[in-house]
């Protein structure tokens, strides 16, 4: 199913339009915005720091829901334009998580090396936080075409697919971190959109799979 042709070609348009990454760039860079006025004008509550924090680490789980999603709305909608919105997507991505892990480690660890390394062995929801920020790492790292070509199209695919392992640890992450709270209605909202969104993906690829051996078997019939 896809949009009919003239709204599609109207937002293919707009996708398409030189403004539209900026745009992204800056609407991307708000929420940002509004937490640092949120300190300035002491907003924040009665623990900023936390709720620095905490904010921080919901905007990374919402730029990698984004993220996710380009690639099935391209496909169901026909708007192949957003594919070029998904890299710098991406990137906020593991910008957010990079803010929220340097967070954690100033306001709660003050900056101690020793103390991180010592909180993230003795906390679990620490630790697989910290697990899906370093993979994060390399694919911010690569997300350059100059990156793309020097590792070669399927080593980079097979790079790239370690999102998926980052999306289970992040909401395994935020699961155990509002375990303490008992609220898990957030956990569940992010939980569910992840988990239709690498279930799509696994329902493609095995689809792919089942044509594909259709396709040698009637080949190998027709030998």
């Amino acid at each position: 199913m896809v949009l009919t042709s003239s709204p599609r070609r109207a937002l293919q348009s707009l996708l398409l339009h030189p403004a539209t990454k900026p745009v992204l760039f800056t609407a991307a860079l708000l929420p940002l915005a509004l937490l640092i006025a949120g300190i300035a004008r002491h907003t924040l509550g009665p623990n900023p720091a936390e709720a620095l924090m905490r904010s921080l680490g919901d905007w990374t789980l919402r730029f990698l829901c984004l993220t996710l999603a380009v690639t099935p709305l391209r496909q169901w909608s026909g708007l192949t334009a957003l594919a070029r919105l998904r890299r710098m997507l991406g990137l906020f991505t593991a910008f957010y998580a990079a803010l929220h892990f340097s967070a954690y480690a100033v306001f709660d660890m003050e900056l101690d090396i020793g103390d991180i390394v010592a909180d993230i062995a003795k906390r679990p929801f620490i630790l697989v936080g910290a697990a899906a920020f370093l993979l994060l790492l390399p694919l911010a790292a690569t997300s350059t075409n100059r990156a793309i070509r020097a590792l070669g199209a399927q080593r980079w695919q097979q790079l790239h697919r370690t999102v998926y392992a980052i999306a289970g640890l992040a909401i395994l992450h935020f699961f155990w971190m509002r375990a303490g709270k008992r609220n898990f209605t957030e956990v569940f909202v992010y939980g569910g959109i992840l988990a239709a969104l690498l279930g799509w993906r696994l329902y493609k690829a095995l689809a792919a799979r089942s044509r594909l051996k259709l396709q040698l078997g009637s080949d190998v019939a027709k030998g």
